[in-house]
Order: C-alpha cells, then sequence, then structure tokens
C-alpha cells in the first residue's frame, strides 16, 4: 500500500550535504511550512518544521541549488529516525521534489 506525503514550505536551515559509506549522496533539509486550514469547519492554522532526507544521484542533482529560503514541495513517505541521544522524530524522505521559488 502506498501512502505518500505531500509537503511544502521553505527550507529554513542549510542543507546538509554528505555521503554514506556505500557511496550514495544524501541531502538534508530542514522545511517550514505554515498554511491556513479547515477543521470542523473553523480555520486552524498549521505550522510544521519537518526534517526532509533527499537520497540518491538524481535527488541529490535537484537540490545542488536549493538554498536558505527557497520554497519547494516534496513528496515521499515518513520515517521514524531516532539520534544517537534516543530521542526519535519523523523524518520525511524524499520520492521527488519540485522548487518552487
Amino acid at each position: 500500500m502506498d501512502n505518500i506525503l505531500v509537503l511544502s514550505g521553505a527550507v529554513c536551515r542549510h542543507p546538509e550535504r554528505s555521503e554514506s559509506p556505500a557511496g550514495i549522496p544524501h541531502t538534508v533539509l530542514t522545511l517550514e511550512h505554515r498554511s491556513m486550514q479547515q477543521e470542523a469547519g473553523l480555520n486552524r492554522q498549521a505550522y510544521v518544521r519537518m526534517q526532509v532526507v533527499l537520497s540518491g544521484t538524481v535527488l541529490h542533482q535537484q537540490a545542488q541549488h536549493l538554498t536558505l529560503g527557497n520554497n519547494v514541495r516534496v513528496s515521499g513517505f515518513l520515517n521514524r529516525h531516532q539520534s544517537g541521544s534516543g530521542q526519535a522524530k519523523l523524518v520525511l524522505h524524499a520520492q521527488q521534489i519540485e522548487q518552487l521559488s
């Protein structure tokens, strides 16, 4: 079952680029999303900051020109990451990225 999440927002931290021991390029972005949503007939402000991982040559090349403040739309899947200190967080693993500005 494919469950795809789509998130748009502004890059709010400088992208971090690295390479795995297997030679796979990775780019990590932090996106900030703000919007007004309808819930139970009322307007509600939605706000989230989420880390986005782009893995592989194609996505890494697409992210080469992304900088702080760029607006993007990312689609992919959520996964749980655990830091070295044991703290867990949700991370969006990108399958597609589109620069909006």
